[in-house]
C-alpha cells in the first residue's frame, strides 16, 4: 500500500513510519520543516515538505496514496490570536478536500478522548469538529478515529518543575484514569490502516491506569527522586499559571477546563462505555525509563 503520514517526526508519526516501512508499505511522510527531510528519508520514507494549509500541497502529496493518517500538529497555546476550534475545523477541512480530491479510500485520523463533546472538554473541542468533518466524507471513503487518552510523553512538560522543586504540578489526577503509550498508538494506527469498512468508526486507545501520585512514585524510582510529589492544585491555580506563562486568559480558561473534565470524569465517559478489551503492551513502568534518559539529558 502507499500510505501518507502526515507529522512523520513526531512521538506518534516517527514510531508509526518506521512500523509501516518494516512491513514493506510505500510510505510519504509529510511535515513543514525543511530539516525534517532527511530525518524521513533516514526513516525509509519519501518526504514531503509543505504548509498544512496549503491545499493544493496535500492534493499533490496525496495523489495515488491507498490511506492517509490524519493528524494536528502541536498547537502554541501561546500565540495572541490563536481559535482552537477555527484553527483545527481549516485543517480538517484542508484534509477532506485532497482526500476526496485524490480518491483516498482509508483514513485513519488521531482524535482524543473526549473528542464526543462539544463542550466542556476545553481545547479538546476541536477534536469533535475535526470527526464530524471527516465523517461527512463520501460513503466511499472508509474513516476510522484513534482517541487516546493522556499521553505518556506529555508529562515532558513538567520536566522543569521535577527538577527545580520536585514536584509535579496538575489540576488533574486524584483518581485513577488511563494513559496512552506512543508506541502503542502507533501500532493501532499501522493495524488499523490497513482495515476497511463501511462506517465512520472510532477507536479508544490506553496503555495503563494510574492515579497522578502513582506517576510521581514511578518517575521518582526512574529518576532517583523518591520524594517526588504529584501536587494538587485547584482550577484558578492553574488558570494562574497559564496565564503568568503567556496564555490570553481565554485560552488559559479553555486549558484548564479541559484538565478539569479529566480530573471529574467528563472526558473520559465514552471511554469507558466503549473501553478496549485489552489494554496496550507498554506500561508506564517501561516509559519511566524513556522519561528518566530524558531527564538526564535536560
Amino acid at each position: 500500500m502507499h500510505i501518507i503520514v502526515i507529522g512523520s517526526v513526531g512521538n506518534i508519526g516517527k514510531q508509526l513510519t518506521k512500523k509501516l516501512v518494516e512491513k514493506g508499505h510505500r510510505v510519504t511522510g509529510i511535515d513543514y520543516k525543511t530539516e525534517s527531510r532527511k530525518i524521513i528519508t533516514d526513516l525509509g520514507a519519501i518526504p514531503a515538505i509543505g504548509d498544512l494549509n496549503n491545499v493544493p500541497f496535500l492534493n499533490e502529496s496525496f495523489e495515488g496514496a491507498d490511506a492517509v493518517f490524519t493528524m494536528y500538529p502541536p498547537i502554541n497555546y501561546l500565540e495572541p490570536d490563536l481559535d482552537i476550534v477555527s484553527h483545527y475545523k481549516r485543517l480538517s477541512e484542508n484534509y477532506a478536500q485532497a482526500i476526496s480530491n485524490a480518491k483516498v479510500k482509508r483514513v485513519v485520523n488521531l482524535s482524543s478522548v473526549g473528542a464526543h463533546l462539544a463542550s466542556g472538554n476545553g481545547v479538546v473541542k476541536g477534536a469533535f469538529y475535526v470527526e464530524k468533518i471527516l465523517n461527512a466524507l463520501p460513503p466511499g471513503i472508509s474513516v476510522t478515529h484513534i482517541r487516546p487518552n493522556s499521553l505518556y510523553t506529555n508529562l515532558y512538560g513538567y520536566m522543569h518543575t521535577i527538577k527545580s522543586e520536585g514536584k509535579i504540578y496538575a489540576s488533574f489526577g486524584s483518581k485513577t484514569m488511563p494513559w496512552t503509550s506512543p508506541i502503542d498508538l502507533a501500532a493501532a494506527v499501522a493495524e488499523e490502516l490497513s482495515e476497511r469498512h463501511t462506517t465512520k468508526a472510532f477507536r479508544y486507545m490506553a496503555s495503563d491506569e494510574l492515579t497522578g501520585d502513582e506517576v510521581a512514585e514511578i518517575i521518582g524510582r526512574a529518576i532517583n527522586m523518591p520524594h517526588l510529589k504529584w501536587q494538587m492544585i485547584s482550577n484558578e491555580e492553574a488558570i494562574h499559571k497559564f496565564k503568568s506563562a503567556g496564555m490570553r486568559a481565554a485560552m488559559a480558561a479553555e486549558v484548564a477546563e479541559m484538565y478539569a473534565a479529566l480530573e471529574s470524569g467528563l472526558m473520559h465517559e465514552d471511554f469507558e462505555k466503549n473501553k478496549p478489551q485489552q489494554m496496550g503492551n507498554v506500561k508506564f513502568k517501561d516509559f519511566a525509563q524513556e522519561f528518566a534518559a530524558a531527564y538526564k539529558k535536560y
